[in-house]
């Protein structure tokens, strides 16, 4: 194996391959900054383009793009808190602050080298864990999902925000939003109230966008003569430079890689669980917990390599096994099978240099985001923040509408879009954290319906639930998160008492 990975090198290197990996991280970037437009977008309208590429050319534009987008939706969701992709819902909670403290070119920096530094060791780990990590993807049932989505719902909850219960009813109402829409196991219509546009359920971007994006246009609107951003916001110092950045978050870097890389081999997933609870993870560990949320840099670190981590191991079963990770993944198969390639185990021996090839690609392209990333991010999208609040809020809203327009096409999802922002305006004003929401919206439906599986694989046998290894693991973790948070929560209750007193 590793002898057709040394030999599969120089076709990663040929002068084709790196101007389209080049292209592809570029194409990604802009992707990922703009709210509204999506990797699978992009990737899906340039796969038809590359049908007379080589397969590696074409699975460069691929690699580039994938990696590029996880990086460019921290930029929108740091200096706007308008998250370009799901994945960076997380980096919103320290990355926004920050920029909002005069630290934006910190930001921006933490988040351009955590993901570099979380797709190569997903990279590392696909080159070199594949056939071994593909074994544990096979050993997760329905009920190994149904605890995994209950372990990120319930830990998201419990961790963002500093009120327990308004963190379990944030997440509540993104699992009744999620729960709108055709029933995916019996087929019936649930909360349509008979509309035809309920029938689907609520786009994801929309409700992300409506919920992070217009409650921030709306508190800037209602100062219009504030000055929130200036010059001095994107300069990073000398303190601040790339060997003190790895003495500072090495440890949050491998810790939130591996986790990365452990969600990415599981099916359905997605960065945004990997980044979530990577960021818990961090707060949970950190000794000072309580800055999280204000503006602290670790909180990016942790978010950002989580997500990017989890790019490439989601390739694993998809490469190995035929079975994609997620909608990327599956669009990778795509391009293998467009230019004559099965995927499967049978790929490494066909095909070693395609497969192993790309495994290169990946890895490259991820250091490419320490050289353009931070150019693209300060030279380019930071100017914006530099506009009077007059002209940002205006400019910020059309580029909203613009991006969600071009989802679907339909002008309902503006409005829709509008009262999801109201939505997140009121619950900012109620100090309820959005996180939440956002993760019930994703997780709510993945639990029901593995939930529902198990349910009919063992014939309403209940046990099933608890007597699994696996799950039964992810049950004790779960536990021991809920019952460590209770009893901080009494702690500081009981000192407040005495203070008071």
């Amino acid at each position: 194996m590793f002898e057709s990975l040394l030999n599969a090198l120089p076709v990663a290197l040929q002068l084709g391959s790196l101007i389209s990996l080049v292209v592809g991280t570029l194409i990604g970037i802009m992707i990922g900054a703009l709210p509204g437009l999506n990797p699978v977008m992009a990737i899906a309208l340039m796969l038809p383009l590359t049908y007379g590429f080589d397969p590696v050319i074409a699975l460069g534009l691929v690699a580039g793009i994938y990696n590029g987008s996880m990086y460019g939706g921290s930029i929108p969701a740091i200096l706007l808190n308008i998250p370009g992709t799901p994945a960076a819902i997380a980096t919103t909670f320290d990355g926004y602050p920050m920029t909002r403290k005069g630290q934006g070119g910190l930001a921006l920096k933490t988040a351009c080298w955590s993901s570099a530094i979380g797709g190569i060791v997903s990279a590392l780990a696909l080159m070199t864990l594949a056939p071994m990590l593909a074994k544990v993807t096979l050993a997760f049932g329905p009920s190994e999902y149904f605890w995994v989505a209950i372990f990120g719902l319930v830990s998201i909850a419990v961790l963002v925000g500093k009120d327990i219960s308004k963190g379990m009813l944030s997440a509540l109402l993104g699992v009744i939003i999620g729960l709108v829409g055709v029933d995916a196991i019996s087929g019936a219509e649930r909360y349509t109230f008979g509309t035809l546009y309920l029938v689907g359920g609520f786009d994801l971007l929309i409700v992300l966008i409506g919920l992070y994006a217009v409650p921030p246009v709306l508190e800037m609107a209602e100062k219009r003569n504030a000055s929130y951003f200036n010059a001095d916001s994107f300069r990073v110092t000398d303190g601040d430079g790339s060997l003190g950045l790895v003495r500072r978050y090495w440890r949050t870097w491998t810790r939130s890689s591996v986790i990365g890389v452990c969600v990415g081999i599981l099916p359905g997933a997605g960065g945004n669980l990997a980044a979530l609870l990577s960021y818990n993870e961090a707060k949970r560990r950190a000794p000072d917990p309580e800055t999280f949320g204000t503006g602290n840099p670790i909180g990016v670190a942790a978010a950002e390599s989580g997500n990017s981590a989890d790019n490439a191991s989601a390739m694993i079963p998809s490469l190995t096994l035929g079975i994609p990770g997620n909608l990327i993944a599956a669009l990778v198969l795509g391009a293998l099978m467009i230019h004559g390639l099965q995927p499967g185990p049978q790929l490494f021996t066909r095909s070693p240099d395609v497969v192993f090839g790309f495994m290169w690609q990946l890895l490259l392209t991820a250091m490419l985001l320490l050289l353009l990333g931070g150019m693209v991010a300060t030279r380019l999208f930071a100017q914006i923040l530099r506009m009077p609040t007059a002209l940002l809020v205006p400019t910020t809203l059309v580029l909203m509408a613009i991006g969600i327009y071009t989802v679907n096409g339909n002008v309902t999802d503006l409005y829709v879009m509008l009262a999801f922002g109201l939505i997140g305006y009121l619950l900012n004003r109620l100090a309820f954290p959005l996180a939440p929401v956002v993760l019930g919206v994703l997780l709510g439906p993945m639990a029901e319906q593995n939930l529902r599986l198990t349910m009919l694989i063992s014939q309403n046998d209940w046990t099933v639930l608890f007597t699994r290894p696996i799950s039964l693991g992810i049950i004790i973790l779960l536990a021991t998160i809920l019952l460590s948070q209770s009893w901080k929560a009494l702690r500081l209750r009981r000192h407040s008492a005495r203070h008071d007193s």
